[in-house]
């Protein structure tokens, strides 16, 4: 007999490519093994107002090739409360739901793990393009966000050739480089700036110069947001040796369009596993992918983790760099 015959999903924090094909296969996992299974309109924030309709087949229809999130996000400062944490739950239990799926990044899961010590039944999954949570080895959208860098990258060496210029390229990343480090190596970036790695700007500058000297006709430097803005490292190196790059800011592009299909089908793995380990009497967990085989590990445990910087794969663009 299942452990739940209800379940709620909801899509919270920044949207990823792939949102869409998680949520789809938790409902149509959910109906599969023949639970109810509700929607949360605009995440916690739909949660506390009591936002959440009930879903079939159909609701989930012609949506896992489309990127943002049908469910919406919004933030919530209400849910920060202690008090609004109570009436999410008290919304959850009104209706008869007993566990919810939430999808999103460790905002998000930190929002999991105060309704499951309320008592809810949750389960977590990865729904970022920073791939920035610990206890899986990639997150929903980081491969789709990775793609999205390096055909811009590829554009952006066309021209810079053309012209024997330099750029510098922006992409997203506050706290993790995860996004800068994949797509630097795999467009074969000169230098990667990470907010995990100290970078000295001026030798940055001076190889870029002596690397002009020698004949290389372009140069690319890759940043993360959290580790300096694309002007101010561009204004470093023109104030050091005189050359003035170009800067590209990705922004929010790298949120957008649709997933590919490996975040399609890891989403599609991870849906399908947050509703069989909920329905098996789970409950508390981060779901994730690691050397391919599924696993859930304490969500408690992943909230209060740091994701290890991956110094390998730094340091081998760094010798392919040269």
């Amino acid at each position: 007999m299942s452990a739940v015959k209800s379940i709620a999903v909801l899509t919270s924090g920044g949207d990823s490519q792939g949102m869409n094909a998680a949520v789809r296969a938790v409902v149509r996992s959910a109906l599969f093994h023949g639970l109810e299974v509700y929607a949360v309109q605009r995440g916690y924030h739909g949660l506390i107002n009591d936002d959440i309709r009930k879903m079939d087949l159909r609701s989930v229809g012609d949506i896992i090739q489309r990127g943002g999130t049908i469910l919406q996000t919004a933030r919530c400062k209400e849910f920060l409360t202690p008090e609004g944490q109570q009436i999410a739950a008290q919304n959850l239990r009104n209706r008869g739901i007993d566990g919810l799926v939430v999808i999103g990044g460790d905002g998000s899961y930190q929002g999991a793990n105060k309704l499951s010590k309320l008592g809810i039944k949750t389960m977590g999954l990865p729904g970022t393009i920073d791939n920035d949570i610990p206890f899986t080895d990639f997150t929903i959208g980081f491969d789709t966000a990775v793609s999205i860098v390096v055909d811009a990258i590829n554009k952006l060496r066309d021209t810079m050739t053309s012209h024997e210029r330099s750029s510098v390229v922006e992409v997203m990343g506050r706290h993790c480089g995860e996004i800068a480090l994949y797509a630097g190596l795999a467009s074969g970036a000169e230098t990667i700036i990470v907010p995990e790695v100290e970078v000295d700007l001026h030798e940055v500058a001076n190889r870029m110069k002596d690397n002009f000297a020698h004949g290389k006709r372009h140069s690319i430097i890759l940043v993360a947001e959290g580790a300096g803005t694309g002007d101010g490292i561009a204004k470093t190196i023109n104030e050091v040796v005189g050359i003035e790059p170009r800067v590209t800011v990705l922004g929010h592009i790298q949120r957008g369009g649709a997933p590919t299909h490996n975040d399609r089908i890891l989403a599609s793995r991870l849906g399908d596993f947050a509703v069989r380990r909920l329905i098996e009497g789970d409950s508390s967990k981060a779901c994730g992918v690691i050397k391919g085989e599924l696993v859930a590990t304490d969500i408690d445990l992943v909230v209060n983790t740091k994701r290890a910087f991956n110094m390998e794969l730094y340091e081998l663009a760094s010798r392919l760099s040269q």
